[in-house]
């Protein structure tokens, strides 16, 4: 007898009428290798950037992310000290994120999965060059324009006398971490923020949501962002609380790895093995 092949269930059924064919791809989720193909185009047009685009968008992220530390402090001023206040305070977390996110500006830790999908592609010794060019020169505008707005706040011109007092002494009483801890805080912070990256091409419309459900959660989490982050440890170090020793040692560097190992080596080498074991699944010369 010969083989009876099973129906292709991808598609819309047969008595739906044309619209209703297109209402339903339409709707439908892209598939894992077109949002592959969609998160690594944009990898690819990020490498392509001439160093003062990138330079001049990371700035502007850096500049734009302290919101997420001045939205949280405003919203912490007027709540009482209680056990539910975080709830309600850490709203104000995904501000900065939400202007740098949605305005297309550079932050380091979406590059860290949509810049390495082109690498791990095609890798080479020319790519893995563009993605450390990418990656200095977003990190280094990213941490410029966080310190000038930590600098502005510390020296009261965006912030009231009172309000920076208030500041101080609300960061000033949250736990000193070590290296260590704010490493393992990272990972987290690098995964959720590639997974952001990752969901968007498939959120059609719902963005603002997506955005601040993640970053919340990143926040309530008390995870460690390198650029966020950067802004209370640098508010800090420019009022005179702790040393640049102490930020550089006890948070900046061991967040910058932790991002990397959570944003880069937990998932999109991940995401991209999946994709290509996928690909390797369909191939019959595979087997």
């Amino acid at each position: 007898m010969g083989e009876t092949s099973e129906p292709d269930n991808s598609e819309p059924e047969e008595d739906l009428s044309r619209q209703e064919a297109r209402d339903v791809e339409k709707r439908r989720a892209g598939s894992t290798r077109v949002v592959h193909e969609v998160v690594r185009l944009q990898g690819e047009e990020e490498l392509k950037r001439p160093a003062l685009s990138l330079l001049l968008s990371a700035l502007a992220a850096g500049l734009a992310i302290n919101l997420s530390l001045m939205s949280e402090l405003f919203l912490r001023h007027h709540l009482p000290d209680s056990e539910w206040a975080p709830l309600v305070y850490l709203l104000g977390y995904p501000v900065g994120y939400i202007i740098v996110i949605m305005g297309r500006l550079q932050l380091f830790t979406e590059s860290t999965v949509t810049a390495v999908l082109p690498v791990a592609t095609h890798p080479s010794i020319a790519n893995m060059g563009r993605l450390l060019r990418l990656w200095s020169c977003v990190l280094a505008a990213n941490l410029v324009g966080v310190t000038i707005v930590s600098a502005l706040m510390a020296g009261e011109v965006v912030l009231s006398d009172e309000q920076r007092l208030a500041a101080i002494d609300i960061l000033g009483k949250l736990e000193v971490q070590e290296g260590m801890k704010t490493l393992t805080l990272g990972i987290p912070a690098g995964f959720i923020m590639a997974a952001l990256a990752w969901i968007l091409p498939n959120a059609k419309g719902s963005e603002f949501w997506v955005i601040c459900l993640l970053t919340y959660v990143i926040g309530l989490g008390g995870f460690s962002h390198v650029v966020t982050g950067s802004s209370q440890a640098s508010f800090l170090w420019l009022s005179g609380r702790i040393t640049f020793a102490e930020m550089l040692t006890d948070f900046t560097l061991p967040a910058l790895a932790g991002n990397i190992i959570g944003g880069t080596g937990l998932f999109a080498v991940l995401a991209h093995g999946q994709m290509r074991s996928d690909r390797n699944g369909d191939d019959p010369d595979s087997a």
